[in-house]
């Protein structure tokens, strides 16, 4: 069910972004006003139809401001993706093909003197590692097995000599005793910062929406006010032409005729006004799609109004459900925790545990390189214990502990925020749509009260005082039905942007992205 709003019979209205505009604008015996608007634009320009509907979904999906908005989402996924890969192991490949030393190098000897000696060897090395990183604990555990060959060169009858160290496996594992385990709130982060980027994704693109609504009338506008100052230019060039006539008989005083004349040439000055704020509108519009050639916008305003009723408490619902900030809200608090929790486990003691156990054997030969290994551990543990700081790790800890707070508080006054805001929406949208009915029946009572007035004028019945009031009156309710028309479109785009939701089809406005 639809409300119908303009009532143009046989109307396109055609919005040029060049100055060489050419309106005609009839005025009919009954008082009605038909419009008819043609453009004169450059040779071959192209000319764009366009509605509401169709300027967002341009908007949406080749505007530059789109791209914008699908490359920060590009981003976020890949970044999402790669600290996902930080949680799977990794296998690096690793060597030394070769290492030539030949140099004088300075050696101790055996009695505990040093002596330059010359030296000339080569080393090749080939290893594969493999780790794991543990999010339950924190640490990571890994696994390598390893071949490294030693040449000696001597000079003279000497031919040098050839040995290999074998490491058939190595296991070990790395752990961190301070208590603050940075994987654990990596794992809880990342997908909360994915969920939230795509929620904001989508709120991009009904900004966008919202941006070409307030764009598309905004030269819709400036198109209808330079139609009424056509029309205001043709019917005062009609009166100052009727007024002149009755001047020169003495029907009416020179001073009533030159404000007469003043008035005719006002609108010439407000018709001027009025193409320039139109062809700087229009060229905004085109800016905004991403419109790259020089177009002529043909608009069709929207004469249909959807007839749908907003629930406040089903508003809220799907901004609960939808917008990013109630994601935003938990990885906050999440990450205000995890500084609380890291400040407490830096005042404490800190240490790493590092302990590795494996085989390994050296020999002259490759084969004999791999038979009988030895036993190869080794276990570490470093502490660190403050013992006076002078209230420095307090300080922090308390300053953590009040950000915690502090955070908390802003969360909760934002979601209040949230919620206020869309109830607000929801109770002027069904206002807004009843001033539109409102504002198109003033409209049409002004129009049909100025064409009477005009002709009482005419005939002598009335003063210009009387006529200028009309007219006036006549255009003040012109405006008021074209904002009415355009709040109630931005009203309903803000409520999609608010929500997530289009209540005009019943559905969740996600779309969906792959890479």
């Amino acid at each position: 069910m639809h409300m119908h709003l303009f009532n143009f019979t046989s109307v396109k209205l055609h919005v040029t972004l060049l100055l060489g505009m050419c309106f005609a604008v009839t005025v009919s015996v009954a008082g009605q006003t038909d419009l008819s608007v043609s453009s004169q634009g450059v040779e071959g320009q192209t000319v764009l139809p366009l509605t509401l509907s169709g300027a967002v979904l341009m908007a949406q999906g080749s505007s530059p401001r789109a791209k914008l908005a699908s490359t920060r989402l590009s981003n976020r996924y890949w970044s999402y993706r790669s600290t996902l890969a930080d949680f799977k192991p990794q296998i690096n490949l690793s060597g030394t093909l070769p290492l030539l030393n030949r140099s004088i190098e300075p050696i101790v000897l055996p009695d505990g003197d040093e002596a330059f000696i010359s030296r000339s060897l080569m080393r090749n090395s080939v290893g594969v590692n493999i780790s794991q990183d543990i999010a339950l604990t924190g640490g990571t555990l890994f696994a390598n097995t390893s071949l490294e060959r030693l040449d000696i060169f001597k000079q003279g009858p000497d031919p040098g000599r050839t040995s290999y160290l074998s490491t058939p496996i190595s296991v070990g594992y790395r752990q961190n005793i301070s208590g603050y385990n940075a994987l654990k709130w990596t794992k809880l982060l990342a997908p909360l910062s994915y969920q939230e980027a795509q929620r904001q994704y989508q709120e991009d693109r009904e900004d966008l929406a919202l941006g070409a609504a307030a764009r598309f009338f905004a030269v819709l506008s400036a198109q209808l006010n330079l139609e009424a100052a056509q029309i205001r230019k043709t019917n005062a060039d009609t009166l100052f032409a009727v007024s002149k006539g009755r001047f020169e008989v003495g029907r009416i005083a020179e001073t009533e005729l030159l404000q007469i004349e003043l008035g005719a040439l006002n609108a010439i000055t407000e018709v001027e006004q009025a193409r320039v704020d139109l062809q700087r509108n229009a060229e905004t519009l085109r800016n905004f799609l991403g419109i790259a050639e020089a177009v002529s916008f043909e608009l069709e305003p929207p004469t249909l109004i959807p007839d749908f009723h907003v629930n406040a408490d089903t508003a809220l619902y799907h901004a609960e459900q939808n917008r990013s900030e109630i994601i935003g809200f938990r990885r906050r608090l999440l990450q205000a925790e995890e500084q609380l929790v890291a400040a407490k486990a830096a005042s404490g003691m800190s240490g790493d545990l590092f302990m590795t156990f494996g085989l390994a054997q050296s020999a002259p030969g490759l084969s004999e390189a791999y038979q009988d290994p030895l036993n190869n551990q080794l276990l570490t543990l470093g502490l660190s214990v403050p013992i006076a700081d002078f209230g420095k790790r307090r300080a922090r800890r308390e300053v953590a502990q009040s950000n915690s707070e502090l955070e908390a508080l802003n969360v909760a006054q934002e979601r209040v925020s949230l919620e206020q805001n869309v109830l607000l929406l929801v109770r002027q949208f069904d206002l807004l749509r009843n001033n539109i009915s409102l504002a198109k029946r003033a409209f049409d009572v002004s129009e049909r009260a100025l064409d009477i007035t005009r002709k009482r004028y005419l005939i002598g019945k009335i003063g210009i005082t009387q006529l200028n009031l009309a007219i006036q009156e006549q255009n003040k309710a012109r405006v008021l039905y074209a904002n009415a028309l355009q709040r109630f479109w931005i009203a309903y785009y803000e409520l999609r942007l608010n929500t997530l939701y289009d209540f005009h089809t019943g559905k969740a406005l996600r779309n969906e992205v792959k890479y």
